[in-house]
């Protein structure tokens, strides 16, 4: 599919702004790969400012971030009468890996640039953080094993889905992922955690 040149400009943007830095990065230097003539204006045609292109950078993969999310849950409700806990618990482990993994150009504009935006930080939380971690509560909220369990399913959001974030922020960080774990064995381990969240049989009488 071909992109507009706004498209472009936005893509090819966040791409060097993850690479070398907000203020290291010129609009010419956005123009030129986005395939405009470096210094001659065009960025311009569809942006007032080279911030005007990081915000709408952000706020499109946030409005991009609750559509998945959505589009998510409802396959994996489809799920439910086709498969069993351990793969459905899998699917989900795996689905928020590449999620956090797609966004990787943007993960780390947010940790290198965005605190000198708080604005941008909002949209960040409110539009791909949060989300994500929402969707892990409704999940668990919907799967009939867990009807019973008395867990506080926000906090266990916050452990599970933080695991999940952390796996891929360590490797994108450090260059290796954490614990030595390659993500089979991590996604095994965050099932079997996920389990034992199962309520415990009635004791027999």
């Amino acid at each position: 599919m071909t992109r507009s040149t706004r498209e472009r400009i936005i893509d090819e943007a966040l791409r060097l702004f993850a690479e070398r830095g907000y203020s290291a990065t010129s609009v010419a230097e956005i123009e030129a790969a986005s395939g405009l003539s470096p210094g001659a204006g065009g960025l311009y045609r569809h942006f007032k400012s080279k911030y005007e292109v990081l915000a709408a950078a952000i706020n499109e993969h946030a409005a991009r971030t609750r559509t998945q999310v959505a589009e998510s849950l409802a396959q994996l409700g489809d799920m439910e009468t086709s498969a069993d806990l351990e793969m459905r618990l899998s699917h989900l482990c795996r689905a928020g890996l590449a999620k956090v993994r797609e966004e990787s150009e943007l993960t780390r504009v947010f940790f290198r640039d965005l605190s000198q935006f708080p604005e941008l930080v909002a949209v960040v939380r409110e539009g791909l953080l949060q989300p994500m971690f929402d969707a892990i509560t409704t999940w668990f909220r919907a799967q009939p094993e867990y009807e019973d369990a008395k867990v506080d399913w926000n906090g266990i959001a916050a452990v599970l889905g933080g695991s999940v974030v952390h796996y891929r922020l360590f490797q994108e960080t450090v260059g290796e992922v954490p614990g030595h774990a390659e993500k089979d064995q991590f996604v095994t381990a965050w099932v079997r955690l996920a389990m034992g969240l199962l309520p415990s049989p009635a004791p027999v009488s």
